[in-house]
């Protein structure tokens, strides 16, 4: 329990303790299902599927689609591939155990330059634990300060704009609003690239014959919202290059592609999948590696989708050895990073 003080001083005999203040550190990611099961996956589904950031199709034509159709239907065949990659020992996601296990070593690394200052906690924009039972906790444990931090190297709209949205929608439930500030996106920060750039020298250094390409593959989106000015694409790219230079690879030997494609609309190409298949089927290439930069854990879309679906299709098509490269995770390189960004991001705030 936070230390509290007997009173304010000048106040009343009989006003409430306040807590000791401190300054929150709130770790943002996108979320998950409580279970693989049907409701609790559809639940999970309806509340993703059914943000305007996500999908900005006009309610009345997409919610009835939604409700009728797909949640009838994809909460069965998600399900199933969130089954497949389910940590049964803990009874949940690995992006949850992932997510703790950050914030834990985060927790440990702030504590260690700003003693009992600062508080560490994660939430999820879909699911539990919701941004604003975290909001809440870090008010009632007298965070008068909170620094939001979206795990999103990469800016989106679909991302780290609707992460942003539902921690200021918390903040507006607040009788006492702790001053806020948003973390912005870390997608050229040095420390990033260089955790990047370990990760594939410590995957290349464990292999007898090295892949002859990477293929830095990004979460999709519509191309329609590069063209309304969603950043996205512009940062991905500059991601790679930066990667790229840090390895000190000539173009040929890493390309970008994008996955996660949903719904009739063009997205970001190339597609990761149709990607793979033509690297084996035109160019020849039967060793690859694939890197996934814009996820800070792995989730759903990289043990499942990369490490089986695209798997599957550079296989199907030729290709002999695939390599995933894990994302960042809890490693002490990543944590190295965030922990850089957040120190950046308390300066003025917090005294180390």
């Amino acid at each position: 329990m936070p230390e509290a003080s007997a009173r304010p001083a000048h106040a009343p005999a009989d006003h409430p303790a306040i807590p000791q203040a401190k300054t929150g550190v709130l770790l943002a990611n996108l979320g998950t299902p409580d279970h693989y099961s049907y409701w609790p996956m559809r639940r999970y589904l309806g509340e993703f599927l059914s943000d305007r950031r996500v999908i900005d199709y006009s309610p009345w034509k997409w919610q009835p689609l939604l409700q009728l159709v797909i949640l009838s239907k994809r909460p069965f065949t998600s399900g199933k591939a969130y089954k497949s990659i389910w940590n049964e020992e803990k009874g949940e996601s690995p992006l949850m155990t992932i997510t703790r296990d950050q914030t834990a070593k985060l927790s440990k690394a702030l504590a260690g330059r700003y003693g009992d200052q600062v508080m560490v906690d994660s939430c999820m924009r879909y699911g539990n634990p919701s941004t604003q039972s975290k909001v809440r906790a870090m008010v009632e444990a007298g965070c008068t300060r909170i620094l939001f931090f979206p795990l999103y190297p990469h800016y989106a709209g679909a991302t780290s704009a609707t992460a942003n949205d539902q921690f200021f929608r918390a903040l507006m439930k607040e009788t006492w609003q702790p001053t806020a500030r948003v973390v912005e996106p870390y997608f050229e920060h040095p420390l990033y690239i260089e955790a990047l750039a370990q990760s594939v020298e410590r995957a290349y250094g464990g292999l007898e014959t090295k892949p002859e390409i990477l293929v830095v593959s990004y979460h999709g989106m519509p191309k329609r919202y590069l063209l309304q000015g969603d950043p996205y694409h512009c940062q991905c790219q500059k991601t790679t290059r930066l990667l790229r230079e840090r390895l000190g690879w000539g173009e040929t030997q890493v390309t970008t592609t994008f996955q996660s494609v949903f719904g009739p609309e063009e997205w970001l190409r190339p597609y990761t999948v149709e990607e793979v298949a033509r690297l084996a089927r035109e160019d020849g290439k039967k060793r690859i590696a694939v890197i996934a930069p814009a996820f800070s854990a792995d989730c759903i879309e990289t043990l499942e989708e990369i490490n089986e679906e695209i798997r599957e299709s550079f296989e199907e098509a030729g290709g002999e050895a695939f390599t995933y490269i894990p994302c960042l995770n809890d490693d002490d390189a990543h944590i190295a990073a965030l922990t850089e960004v957040i120190e950046d991001n308390l300066k003025g705030w917090v005294a180390s």
